[in-house]
């Protein structure tokens, strides 16, 4: 559900300021249409992603573009098979 119309968008006023790219641990604040073509070091949890934010982003928690979850990744059988039968 969205964030109610009379409660104003949530963000943090440091993040008003900056000109360089800066580290940012709090996930929660909304982007803002000054933030366009600023770079942002976003905290996943364990280290630091770099995000670069277009007019596609506005409206959106700066949270949604840096996972925290690591993929998994699985494997073929087929390709399992094959190796054994190869040696």
């Amino acid at each position: 559900m969205p964030r109610s119309i009379w409660k104003k968008p949530y963000f943090l006023n440091y993040l008003k300021n900056t000109k360089n790219k800066k580290k940012i641990w709090c996930r929660d604040s909304m982007i803002l249409p000054e933030f366009i073509n600023k770079s942002f070091s976003i905290h996943n949890g364990k280290n630091f992603l770099n995000v670069i934010v277009n007019e596609e982003m506005i409206g959106h928690k700066i949270g949604e573009f840096c996972s925290t979850r690591k993929k998994k990744i699985i494997k073929n059988k087929k390709n399992q098979l094959k190796k054994w039968e190869k040696r």
